[in-house]
């Protein structure tokens, strides 16, 4: 027979057992909870990672077919001449009044049509890959906005060379004014886009402090750290 002391025991040391299970369960929830967060922003980073090379291989795909397929075919329709666009170093008056020569409706036509379409998504495309490059790696306000304004410059020179290209290869007689603002926006965009792609390079590798981007592992093993002392 067990007396009321033993039994007064047993209760006791059966209540400290479940107060101590009870504790166990709660830090293993809590602990388990914790990373939620960490594990959201990641899988966001990793989400826009894939939208990145989307975007990424889309540019590139349109750069070449734009700059090197199309507009390198028109040169057959103008004689042998280079198409504006791709003259890094500009233009004058007198080339372009020898390519509008070359050029019947059709091939100005066509150039024009190439310049709505495949010269128009390239450079939109390549923006946003570029904008969101700088974004999921630069993690200082002022250093973004830094990083996205050749880019943002590049899309509106780009799209306005575009409309001034077709303008005066439209007029009968290009005169100098309209000629000088085309070959300067040609310049500007390339100088632009070298600018763009130097600014999507910075944003990947300058040092991560200077990033404003905290080094995941030294994170992680500060939490391990934590859980251990806890």
């Amino acid at each position: 027979m067990v007396g009321p002391g033993v039994a007064h025991t047993g209760r006791v040391a059966k209540t400290r057992a479940q107060i101590a299970r009870k504790h166990a369960t709660g830090s293993t929830s809590a602990t388990g909870a914790a990373p939620g967060p960490a594990r959201s922003t990641e899988t966001r980073r990793n989400n826009g990672s894939l939208v990145l090379i989307a975007a990424a291989v889309a540019s590139l795909f349109l750069f070449w077919y734009f700059h090197l397929l199309t507009l390198g075919q028109m040169t057959q329709l103008a004689g042998g001449l280079t198409m504006p666009d791709m003259m890094i170093g500009g233009y004058d008056v007198d080339y372009v009044g020898r390519l509008r020569k070359a050029m019947d409706d059709d091939a100005r036509g066509q150039l024009s049509y190439l310049h709505k379409t495949a010269g128009t998504l390239f450079p939109l495309i390549f923006a946003f890959a570029w904008l969101l490059l700088v974004q999921l790696n630069a993690g200082r306000r002022w250093l973004r906005w830094a990083l996205w304004s050749p880019v943002i410059l590049f899309v509106i020179v780009d799209l306005w060379e575009n409309i001034a290209v077709d303008a005066v290869l439209a007029q009968a007689s290009p005169d100098a004014g309209s000629v000088a603002l085309a070959s300067t926006l040609t310049v500007l965009r390339w100088v632009l886009l070298a600018l763009s792609l130097v600014a999507g390079a910075a944003s990947v590798f300058l040092p991560r402090h200077l990033r404003g981007v905290a080094d995941q592992r030294g994170d992680q093993g500060g939490n391990r750290g934590e859980e251990r002392v806890g």
